[in-house]
């Protein structure tokens, strides 16, 4: 996440939960500002633990333990009394533009464009083909204690670090589980950006961040009244709805190598001008290198045998969320997402409906 400096949009941002006094989990997963760490633990000699404690270090501003606590069962979502009828289903119409690669032109053959209202189901499915290899991390389920929860809301503080020895127990915990994290899969810094106009194009500039294995930026926004733009930092056709999240590094060598993330060192982009004609949002995310331990290690013999008693995985990133173009005196990484929703009084009049809006059109609500 991103730290408040002095943002004109730090009000807002105390607003959407980026100042609170309260932490909840699963703010891993969102845009608001702040530093976040989502934990969660499992063991298959206690399906139903409801707590367990881990010990960390003393620098992390967070010591001697967090207490992880299990969330209690979800009562089942009521019926959808209001199901539509598949064939009545009116597809959206208008246009998506897909643009990539870092320059102040647009480039030859671009962009590609989908009309939503004659695109056939391959059309769509080919548009949309994306990259995507995020693996499931810590998430809510009965018998799963997580950090935070409602006994500790204790928000991540400036300067915290986790980088040292950590330790869980509990019910069913293997003794002796216990490792350390480096440097390396310590708590990212922000990822600032700074924009500023190029002739109708806008510069991105940023500050390498030491851990930092990849960088991957992407930006969304409206051309018309029922238009959609797409750009992606990819030097290749890449919507990136799928890449702004955690990333193992298999995948982030990967797509290092096929030109869709930029290497840890470059430290600007360009959005050409004439993509975008309207306000756009602008993400960015910086990739961790992802930490798998576990004891004992995994063998260098695949074909002997192996039966951990624990393993852990931990998972960094350093997001950043804007409006493209914004001008925020190099801070314009701090800035929280956006949201407008159209007038109630007018949302059946085609005119007010937001370009998102067809994608949900698409995909489903």
């Amino acid at each position: 996440g991103m730290g408040m400096g002095g943002n004109p949009m730090a009000s807002l941002g105390g607003l959407l939960g980026g100042r609170g006094e309260r932490n909840s989990f699963g703010n891993t997963q969102t845009g608001l500002q702040g530093r976040w760490l989502d934990v969660t633990l499992r063991t298959s000699r206690n399906p139903n633990l409801a707590e367990a404690t881990q010990s960390v270090p003393a620098d992390s501003k967070l010591a001697p333990i967090l207490k992880l606590v299990s969330p209690q069962d979800q009562k089942s979502a009521p019926p959808d009394d209001g199901e539509k009828d598949p064939e009545s289903f009116e597809r959206p119409k208008g246009k998506i533009y897909l643009y990539w690669g870092c320059g102040e032109t647009v480039r030859p053959g671009q962009p590609r464009v989908l009309d939503t209202a004659t695109a056939s189901p391959a059309e769509f499915a080919k548009f949309f083909q994306a990259r995507r290899a995020t693996q499931r991390g810590a998430h809510l389920a009965h018998g799963r204690p997580v950090w935070p929860n409602p006994t500790d809301t204790r928000m991540v503080p400036e300067g915290a670090t986790l980088q040292g020895e950590h330790a869980f127990s509990g019910q069913g915990v293997p003794e002796g589980f216990k490792f350390t994290i480096p440097g390396a899969q310590d708590i990212m810094p922000p990822f600032d950006l700074a924009q500023r106009a190029a002739a109708g194009a806008t510069r991105i500039e940023w500050k390498t961040l030491p851990t930092a294995r990849a960088y991957f930026l992407a930006a969304m926004g409206a051309r018309g009244e029922n238009g959609m733009v797409i750009w992606s930092s990819s030097e290749v056709p890449e919507t990136g709805l799928s890449l702004i999240d955690y990333l193992p590094n298999s995948a982030i060598d990967r797509w290092l190598k096929e030109k869709v993330l930029l290497d840890p060192s470059v430290t600007r982009c360009a959005v050409p001008k004439g993509a975008f004609g309207e306000d756009a949002m602008l993400r960015a995310i910086a990739y961790g290198s992802e930490l798998n331990v576990a004891h004992p290690p995994r063998p260098s013999d695949p074909k002997q045998p192996w039966e951990p008693q624990w393993a852990a995985k931990v998972r960094v990133k350093s997001v950043a969320t804007t409006i493209l173009g914004a001008d925020m005196g190099g801070a314009a990484g701090r800035q929280p997402a956006r949201e407008t929703k159209p007038d109630e009084s007018g949302k059946d009049d085609p005119k007010n409906i937001a370009p998102v809006e067809i994608l949900r059109g698409i995909f489903g609500r």
